[in-house]
């Protein structure tokens, strides 16, 4: 199989038809004459409504928002870009950025427009996005308690899946599955992700152990297909489970990434050798620390796995679990920061998928024939997103259902130094969770608390000397057509 063409700056594929604007440099005078610490807070997440009406947002200022799109978003008349202002918002007291949309969401029915968020020591809190209230109160609620006390349990990850009756919730070494229609109530099932976390092996090397980041559901499409979840950890395990059925409620495969993301390769085999995932698994040398995203192609065939600190995203066949088929290379996630990416069907012609993500420097990178290429897949052509101040990091990139809109939120933290200049040596580093922030700290120590004292220290005063860059929420109109210009 051939190599796809290396990325070229494209922008003619993409016209910016309406934008929030940068929203640290909005309101930039506070008011009553407070200091103004520049830490408004930005984007962190965007995803789609069912019906593809809105656009989800979460912020670092645990503002969840709501923007509709304009009637005129793709009218050759309107002046670009329009403006997008949020219709609902909701102020959380408490940190979070696991959100999962209702899958029946639909705009004209006002009783469909639901939203699961999970906080530290809450239960899972059901609400509706209102434009009544800017800070309403949860409609319903999903305890996710220890079986033997009281204590609550985070949820780390979330999905709501079609039909919407049930949603699913991953926490530490366990996956829970809950009825929506009954509020305040304990879990139906609960699936452990190790045998036993009370012994002094946590499994004993059976299972994936810690706490599940991120969870994906298997398309439906297909007859075939669409009775897997996806499940990733901390830890850098991948897991499939089944909730397909009452008596299948159970683990189907688990592995590691490690080596297949960080290893040297020794040996590299032939493509006629490799059979259906042939990649080495020793090949990628992408990095990583972490599964931040697990994503299923359209047509439920490939997985893709992708971690923070790493420079790619991990492609496997799931007919062959566990077997790398390739890695989509190019795409820095160099930070703590989510940085999460968005699959659309391919062209008929050129097979595959096309999979979007953008990433630690401003761009988003789109790769082309998913699927298709063993080994080393280079992106097919990329765009910056433009930033009038600085290239902050594209954390979220969505493709409209209809494929003619793609949306995209950047924002992050940098660092000035003593001067008041960005210091170039310290790469941001973004938390947006309690188990990304221990992790990034306890990966960047090096040695016991007794010998980086002065580094901790160091790193308190970085981070409380830290300041927005460039956060914006960007729609952007995407052509079919190719630029045989920017050809390379």
């Amino acid at each position: 199989m051939d190599n796809p063409k290396p990325p070229t700056q494209n922008n003619t594929r993409v016209d910016l038809v309406a934008s929030t604007g940068d929203i640290t440099l909005q309101n930039e005078t506070p008011p009553n004459d407070e200091k103004n610490d520049g830490l408004r807070g930005y984007f962190e997440t965007a995803q789609w409504t069912a019906d593809g009406t809105t656009i989800l947002t979460t912020s670092s200022s645990h503002l969840i928002s709501g923007y509709m799109l304009p009637e005129d978003l793709l009218s050759p008349t309107a002046t670009r870009p329009l403006t997008l202002t949020p219709q609902a918002t909701i102020q959380l007291p408490e940190p979070s950025n696991v959100l999962a949309g209702a899958p029946y969401f639909r705009l004209a029915e006002p009783w469909t427009q639901q939203l699961l968020v999970s906080s530290r020591d809450h239960p899972i809190h059901l609400f509706y996005l209102s434009p009544a209230s800017p800070s309403p109160s949860p409609a319903s609620c999903y305890p996710l308690m220890k079986a033997h006390s009281e204590t609550f349990l985070t949820a780390t990850s979330l999905i709501w899946p079609s039909p919407g009756t049930h949603f699913i919730a991953g926490t530490r070494n366990m996956l829970a599955l809950f009825d929506v229609t009954r509020t305040n109530s304990e879990p139906l099932t609960r699936i452990k992700t190790i045998p036993s976390d009370r012994h002094l092996s946590k499994g004993g090397g059976v299972g994936m152990r810690g706490a599940v980041s991120c969870l994906s559901a298997q398309p439906t499409s297909d007859a075939d297909h669409g009775s897997l979840v996806a499940a990733g950890t901390w830890t850098r395990w991948v897991g499939l489970y089944d909730f397909a059925s009452p008596g299948a409620r159970a683990c189907v495969a688990t592995w590691s990434i490690t080596r297949a993301a960080t290893a040297t390769a020794t040996t590299t085999s032939s493509s006629s050798s490799r059979g259906v995932s042939g990649a080495d698994e020793g090949d990628a040398k992408i990095g990583g620390d972490g599964i931040t995203q697990t994503l299923w192609s359209p047509c439920g065939r490939y997985l893709l796995v992708g971690e923070r600190k790493s420079t790619g995203i991990l492609v496997y066949d799931v007919r062959v679990a566990g077997k790398l088929l390739g890695w989509l290379s190019g795409r820095e996630a160099l930070g703590n920061q989510r940085i999460s990416c968005d699959v659309f069907p391919g062209q008929e012609e050129a097979g595959g998928f096309e999979v979007w993500s953008g990433t630690t420097d401003g761009t988003v990178k789109v790769w082309e024939g998913v699927g298709t290429v063993e080994g080393a897949h280079a992106p097919a052509w990329k765009w910056a997103t433009a930033a009038t101040r600085g290239g902050s990091t594209v954390g979220s990139t969505c493709v409209h259902q209809s494929g003619s809109v793609v949306a995209t939120c950047s924002g992050s933290w940098e660092f000035p130094d003593e001067d008041g200049d960005k210091d170039d040596d310290e790469d941001e580093i973004v938390t947006d969770d309690s188990q990304s922030q221990s992790s990034g700290s306890n990966s960047s120590s090096g040695g016991s608390s007794s010998d980086t004292g002065s580094d901790d220290s160091a790193s308190e005063i970085s981070w409380m000397r830290r300041r927005n860059k460039e956060s914006s929420l960007q729609v952007w109109s995407v052509s079919n057509g190719t630029d045989e210009a920017a050809e390379p």
